[in-house]
């Protein structure tokens, strides 16, 4: 996946989302205690073990990081923003993470099919200066699957998501992706395009008249077809205390209707992300 600031949002809003669901299900009366009033008889080390047991069950990693990335899909300006880092798997099908909530549909020997829900963040004209006078893309929910084969290291995939909302746009995706582990090192690579349709392109790229007159912009329709195209590597290495720390440097490419929209300062769009988390 493309680092960038939408993909920050979605980071940000799914934690958003996490934390307000497990402060809901914390007793008010808890939020209520002292310090004074927890004495050392009312605490039960026993109770910690077995929520870092439970942890360690669900294969949940926390953490936090740093992405330095295009202000926006095309933009020549790049900002470094913090993010959260969560994930947890639950059960062999349910997975939870910043891009959303992954079920397992579906699996015969080297072939997998994944449910998925998530969130589209949009885009904002606060953004940048570039984008004055396009208005706001608003948010929106997003459902999709993914359709994998695994030959060895190496994954094959098509994907595809549908924007609720916002865009209400679609946008595919095919690629491949390998890994290989040595000691307590992980190395990835991954390649990939994207195709999306006329409502998505339209949404990011295209600019209407009335916004041609805001911005300055010239008038543009964009129609559906691949917009970009993205080459991606990390390195993970876990420690003995299951410390784990990410780098991950991406290159994408925009091409087609989006790499000719106004809109776009540079079609060439580079990223990197560094983030240090725990294993359970």
């Amino acid at each position: 996946m493309p680092i960038t600031k939408e993909v920050y949002s979605d980071i940000r809003l799914t934690l958003s989302v996490a934390v307000m669901g497990i402060i809901s299900l914390c007793p008010l009366q808890a939020a209520a205690e002292t310090f004074d009033e927890v004495s050392p008889e009312r605490i039960n080390p026993s109770r910690f073990e077995k929520v870092k047991d439970r942890l360690n069950k669900w294969n949940v990693v926390i953490g936090a990081g740093g992405i330095y990335a295009p202000k926006f899909e095309g933009s020549d300006e790049f900002e470094v923003q913090p993010f959260p880092m969560f994930s947890a798997t639950f059960g062999e099908h349910v997975t939870v993470d910043p891009r959303g909530i992954s079920i397992d549909v579906y699996r015969h020997q080297n072939f997998s099919f994944a449910a998925k829900v998530g969130y589209e963040a949009g885009r904002q004209e606060d953004d940048s200066d570039h984008l004055k006078g396009l208005g706001d893309v608003d948010a929106g929910a997003v459902i999709g699957g993914k359709l994998a084969y695994e030959l060895g290291p190496v994954e094959l995939f098509t994907s595809f998501d549908k924007t609720i909302g916002g865009s209400e746009g679609l946008v595919g995706t095919v690629g491949a992706s390998v890994s290989h582990s040595y000691r307590q090192f992980l190395f990835s690579a991954g390649a990939s395009a994207t195709w999306a349709d006329a409502n998505h392109m339209e949404s990011y790229f295209g600019v209407t008249s009335a916004q041609s007159a805001r911005s300055g912009l010239a008038a543009y329709d964009a129609g559906a077809g691949f917009k970009r195209v993205d080459l991606e590597a990390s390195v993970t290495y876990v420690t003995e205390k299951s410390w784990l720390i990410q780098g991950q440097i991406g290159v994408g490419y925009l091409v087609g209707d989006a790499a000719d929209s106004p809109i776009v300062q540079d079609a060439f769009q580079p990223s990197a992300m560094l983030m240090l988390g725990y294993k359970f």
